[in-house]
């Protein structure tokens, strides 16, 4: 028995110094092939972290800078923005039997590295924000099955979509904007793709039925593109095939031509006779004519843009392009009406200027100038804010009407008397919203946001300016998300104007995503629980603190009941609770996305909080 005690004893120690062992001995390999791929790359500063005699997941100082590690093994690398340059060993990396990440996005690599198709099991393929210039062979992918995700934007890759690319039937996500891309697009067979950008390239030909789902902004800024996504009609293929054509088939499509001009005759003079409201905004003779936005706002000292007077002669002769109404809930109004209103300036923001309209139907409006909206042609902008037109959800506010100008756009909302957030928070009445009520409000932006990233899943960013300004309060302060839906429409100054480019992926010139949004949620927590400003905001001449790194600090040292605003109501009796949402606000605002909440669990802790209160 004593024998037998000291046996499985035996086996136990060493089954134990086993389960120690293994992943050093599988790190052990990790870190010869990482050293090798160091060895490899330029300018490598960034990799100090890698060095001999140390293990790469498990070290006493954590993962070494840039790794993606599961139970000791390398299984990616997140080399993003790091000043790289050079060659990468492919050979390295195929002696890395987990990689199923590789991202090298925000670097200077110039030519894409030979053999990199070798690595078969990799399932995210990321060489954004480069200088590759070269051409990509069509069977370059074939044999990178497992391929999910591929981004090859903001290149110089030139020649045509590798036609190896649209047969990966695990395909999830492509992206390969701002290239040099041309010729046709390759028609995609896998089903599960539900985010492709293949927008500013010299593509040409018509868009795949395939892709029919996917909205304009995925092929803006490609001329030669025509199809049903982007609502441009593709010519005909001629026929000329006469010789099976009849007499009397002749006779016939000449009595029709006659009858179509005839009909187009009559229909030019009753449109001559209709009103400014019509269903697109895009006739090429009223966007000419139209005048500057500009004048359209009328206040009650005359017509006035935000911050300059404009003179107007005879606005009322004025040939304008329509109001294109979208969403009729607060009934049927045209152009004529809001120039015959009176207005008052309510503010400027990044993307333009706000205006209060009252109308004589005793309607009040909000009316937004907007700038920096030339991504898209007539057509395609009318497609894209249709959609957002047709958006029912109690935390949304969908617009009511546009106004389309080549050089300016008017948006049209429903105007909340409560106004926003903002008003609320920083404003006289800061104090009025009590704890409960802020966290109803959370939970009602929360939830206004998962319906836009499920709404607008295939875009890059659904939301893309979600802040406490464009947070309205309705009835019982129910929050209601606007300016949303404009990442399609925006130039890319505009673009760089949007809240969700502050997120830390943004300044460095990463590709924003839905994560970028969790992020602006994130600060909206942390300000309604603090009195801090952030800085995130230092754009708007108020300055700001830290407050995510303030926030996160606390945390770490246990001090985070010292930074909540004692003055909000309720509050004494809930610090708990509100210790709770702080820390949704700090895992929202995580530095790195992949750490970030989603919105599922965002929504799911919220929630948790509202029902241990209520309690």
């Amino acid at each position: 028995m004593a024998v037998t005690g000291i046996f499985k004893q035996f086996l136990l120690s060493l089954s134990t110094t086993l389960v120690v062992l293994l992943p050093l001995t599988y790190s052990a390999s990790d870190s010869v092939a990482l050293l090798k791929l160091k060895k490899s790359l330029e300018n490598a500063g960034a990799l100090d972290s890698w060095v001999p005699g140390s293990a790469p997941c498990n070290g006493p100082r954590g993962p070494w800078r840039g790794l993606i590690c599961e139970g000791g093994v390398v299984t990616g690398l997140s080399l993003e923005g790091m000043g790289l340059s050079g060659t990468i060993d492919v050979e390295a990396l195929v002696e890395l039997p987990g990689l199923s990440t590789l991202s090298v996005e925000n670097n200077s690599f110039t030519h894409i590295f030979p053999g990199i198709n070798r690595l078969g099991a990799l399932k995210v393929l990321s060489l954004s924000r480069n200088q590759f210039s070269s051409a990509i062979p069509s069977d370059y992918f074939a044999k990178m099955g497992s391929l999910k995700k591929v981004r090859l934007s903001y290149n110089r890759f030139s020649g045509e979509i590798p036609v190896s690319l649209a047969h990966l039937s695990n395909l999830v996500g492509l992206h390969i904007q701002n290239n040099q891309f041309s010729g046709r697009i390759p028609v995609f067979s896998s089903p599960t793709l539900n985010s492709l950008n293949v927008s500013n390239n010299r593509l040409e030909g018509e868009i795949p039925s395939s892709l029919s789902k996917f909205s304009a902004y995925s092929f803006a800024g490609n001329p030669g593109l025509c199809g049903e996504p982007i609502g441009v009609h593709c010519p005909s293929t001629p026929n000329n095939n006469f010789k099976n054509i009849t007499i009397p088939t002749m006779i016939t499509f000449g009595v029709v031509i006659i009858l179509l001009v005839f009909f187009a005759i009559q229909l030019r003079k009753k449109k001559q006779k209709i009103s400014v409201l019509q269903p697109s905004g895009c006739s090429n003779d009223a966007v000419k004519a139209a005048p500057p936005v500009s004048v359209l706002v009328k206040t009650e000292e005359g017509m006035k843009s935000a911050g300059s007077d404009l003179t107007v002669s005879n606005p009322g002769k004025a040939s304008v392009a329509e109001l294109v109404m979208v969403n009729d809930a607060r009934g049927v109004f045209g152009l004529t009406d809001l120039m015959k209103a009176s207005a008052e300036v309510l503010g400027n923001g990044p993307l333009g200027s706000s205006y209060m309209v009252r109308m004589a139907n005793g309607l009040n409006v909000v009316v937004k100038r907007m700038r920096q909206m030339n991504a898209l042609g007539c057509d395609a902008f009318d497609a894209e804010v249709k959609k957002l037109g047709k958006l029912r959800h109690p935390n949304v506010l969908t617009p009511l009407a546009y106004h389309y100008r080549k050089e300016e756009k008017l948006f049209v909302y429903e105007h909340l008397p409560k106004g926003s957030l903002l008003n609320h928070l920083r404003g006289e009445g800061g104090g009025e919203l009590d704890w409960l009520t802020r966290v109803k409000i959370v939970l009602g932006i929360a939830e206004g946001l998962e319906f836009l990233h499920n709404e607008f899943a295939s875009q890059d960013v659904s939301h893309g300016n979600l802040k406490l300004s464009n947070v309205l309060l309705g009835p019982d302060n129910r929050p209601l998300l606007s300016d949303y839906g404009f990442h399609p429409l925006l130039n890319m100054e505009g673009l760089e104007r949007l809240f969700a480019y502050n997120a830390p992926e943004a300044i460095q010139k990463q590709t924003v995503s839905c994560k970028s949004d969790i992020y602006c949620l994130g600060i909206i927590i942390l300000e309604m629980l603090t009195e801090e400003h952030p800085s995130q905001y230092a754009n708007d001449g108020n300055g700001g603190s830290d407050t995510v790194q303030w926030v996160a600090s606390a945390f770490s040292e246990g001090r985070q009941a010292e930074l909540l605003d004692t003055k909000i109501k309720g509050c004494m009796d809930s610090v708990g609770s509100m210790e709770k949402l702080l820390r949704v606000g700090a895992l929202c605002t995580k530095t790195s996305r992949e750490q970030r909440l989603s919105i599922k669990e965002a929504i799911r802790m919220i929630k948790e909080i509202q029902v241990g209160d209520v309690e």
